[in-house]
């Protein structure tokens, strides 16, 4: 691999880090364009992996994205052949709400940001929801804990996941019955709801992976 390919794909990897921080916050290209005084054919370019990022505009991105530069340049530096020592937590959005529209899941509020241990991560993305209520207290989850999400569409019979119902995220134990799910609460005061998936705006999001308690 020549120093010219290896530089491109650096940037090719860095931009691809830029779209997917600019979709988690629900920006348009406009938008984040404005946040750091450049043209949305810019923020597309860099995007593309088509431009060079000097260090002050990568600086500027992360700022704006409420990221680190580090999570800019996560597995870009590999492709210069550079090895970069990894932190042992990696900051994970903790998401006050979420839409789904065209199948595509968009965070519509994040309430802050989460440190949270590499090895809790085993591929895939991942956010945080915080438990509402008191719907899954027999599962020992309770009301402002964190709840770790693994953004997924499909969960195995009887695992727990967080299931959008509208614009609301909720976490149920999920059944399925042919085309019917069964979304089950671990307190007997809660009925369980039937529906069949993707109808009443009903989809599954993620499957829960951890419970962080708050005391």
């Amino acid at each position: 691999m020549t120093d010219a390919i290896g530089t491109k794909k650096f940037y090719a990897a860095t931009g691809a880090n830029i779209k997917k921080y600019r979709d988690l916050r629900n920006y348009s290209l406009q938008v984040l364009a404005e946040k750091v005084g450049l043209t949305k054919k810019t923020i597309q370019r860099y995007e593309n992996g088509e431009h060079r990022i000097d260090t002050e505009r990568l600086k500027d991105l992360a700022a704006a994205l409420d990221v680190s530069v580090l999570q800019l340049t996560e597995g870009a530096y590999e492709k210069l052949g550079i090895e970069v020592e990894e932190t042992d937590n990696i900051t994970l959005p903790i998401v006050g709400k979420i839409s789904c529209g065209n199948g595509q899941l968009a965070y519509e509020y994040i309430e802050g940001y989460e440190p949270t241990p590499r090895s809790w991560i085993n591929g895939g993305e991942y956010f945080y929801l915080r438990a509402k209520g008191d719907s899954m207290q027999g599962a020992r989850i309770f009301d402002g804990d964190l709840l770790l999400i693994r953004k997924q569409e499909e969960v195995e019979d009887g695992e727990i996941a967080a299931v959008l119902i509208g614009e609301e995220a909720v976490l149920k134990r999920v059944y399925r019955q042919g085309t019917t799910l069964v979304l089950q609460s671990e307190n007997t005061n809660y009925p369980p709801i039937i529906c069949t998936a993707g109808e009443n705006n009903i989809y599954i999001i993620g499957k829960l992976k951890k419970v962080v308690i708050t005391f």
